[in-house]
């Protein structure tokens, strides 16, 4: 290529990253935060009928009409090698590209913005409260789910995490019915030959745990050999939640609301539940009144409605705290929670799947490239001959 082709191409690479730059300020301002967000919500996806999609197809037309008469005019006259018309037919790819695709900077532009409004940092802090918070999000009715709220779910604090034992009890006259025991979950490191030694055993560590090796193998959950060890999990001391004066029916949740990008979900719960805990039982009631407040902030930030009063919800929940043998009916947590869910799934989608592409049009849209390629390239190698034949 001499070098006026080369500036050429220069200029028009130019003027296309700074219509790529019009367009991603477009996007930037466009932008109406949060409030606009719903589960509708994706990156631009060109719809051939907006304001977008309509000048880009007049300005996208208008370059290329223009550049292409500019280069078979006045850059159609020398005898290229090979090698150099597949430099240029490269580049004219490269132009092509950058001619259609104006519609990405735009979404680089919305995404721009809306970060600029909810970094990660705070999307995952945001998380984290409503993590701490989730047993207390829901409606009355669904309190009464053991898929939900089940003493096994408890984390905190020791001796819990448990595990239950359901057992069969006859009545009468061939009547059972199951009643269920909880049991802490220990662990055991041992050398695998003492282990081994019933004896050796027992005259040590079992008798401190306070039964022997044949009850203890019938207590065994899982066992796991490592190296020259033995780690033995096991059922250890019965416990009674139903009795126990520091657990509430909120502990009996470990569900995440969501979990945090990048942290095991088990260490969010573990993380969650000890939280949880210190606000009902360690500390005071205006520590959990306080994260009412950032919860009523953070329904207003993303525009949920909400009827929360932290005051009254935190009284509510510490008075069920204390009467657990009454229904769960008057909790005053009433929000949007369809919305809040559809808000933050969206939000991860936007985050960690952007699709600044939309699948739907990939195949046009690379096809219009490879088409219109073709075609500037057919144009330029045809003027090119003719503009030297008549010389």
């Amino acid at each position: 290529m001499d070098k006026k082709l080369k500036q050429f191409f220069v200029k028009s690479l130019v003027v296309l990253l700074l219509i790529h730059l019009g367009y991603f300020l477009y996007g930037f301002f466009k932008f109406e935060g949060l409030a606009a967000i719903n589960t509708y919500f994706e990156f631009y996806r060109f719809k051939f009928y907006d304001d977008v999609s309509i000048s880009h197809f007049f300005i996208s037309g208008l370059f290329l009409f223009f550049f292409l008469i500019f280069l078979v005019k006045k850059h159609s006259r020398k005898d290229y090698a090979f090698g150099n018309l597949l430099k240029i037919g490269l580049l004219l790819l490269l132009i092509c590209f950058l001619s259609f695709s104006f519609f990405i900077s735009y979404s680089f532009g919305l995404n721009a913005k809306l970060r600029s409004e909810l970094s990660e940092h705070k999307l995952n802090e945001d998380k984290t409260l409503l993590n701490v918070l989730n047993p207390f999000l829901y409606n009355y009715t669904s309190y009464s789910s053991e898929k939900l709220f089940n003493p096994v779910h408890i984390l905190c604090p020791k001796p819990y995490p448990v595990v239950e034992e359901v057992d069969s009890v006859l009545i009468s006259n061939g009547y059972y019915n199951t009643e269920s025991r909880y049991y802490s979950i220990d662990t055991l490191k041992v050398l695998t030959k003492d282990f081994d030694k019933a004896s050796t055993v027992t005259s040590s560590v079992l008798d401190e745990l306070g039964f022997d090796k044949k009850e203890l193998t019938g207590r065994i959950i899982t066992k796991k050999t490592i190296n020259d060890s033995t780690e033995i999990i096991f059922k250890g001391q019965e416990v009674r939640p139903q009795y126990d004066d520091s657990i509430c029916i909120f502990l009996e949740n470990k569900s995440l609301f969501k979990p945090v990008a990048g942290v095991t979900p088990e260490k969010q719960q573990l993380d969650a539940a000890v939280q949880r805990y210190k606000l009902l039982y360690k500390y005071g009631k205006d520590s959990l009144q306080l994260h009412f407040q950032k919860l009523d902030t953070l329904l207003k930030k993303y525009k949920i409605e909400s009827n929360i009063v932290p005051k009254q919800l935190a009284a509510d929940a510490f008075y069920f705290r204390d009467h657990k043998d009454e229904m769960l009916n008057a909790i005053r947590n009433n929000f949007d929670r369809k919305a809040l869910t559809e808000k933050f799934s969206t939000l991860e989608r936007l985050f960690y799947e952007p699709n600044y592409l939309h699948p739907s049009i990939i195949a046009i849209f690379f096809g219009v490239i490879a088409t219109v390629w073709v075609i500037l390239f057919l144009i330029y190698i045809l003027f090119n001959k003719k503009r030297r034949a008549e010389l």
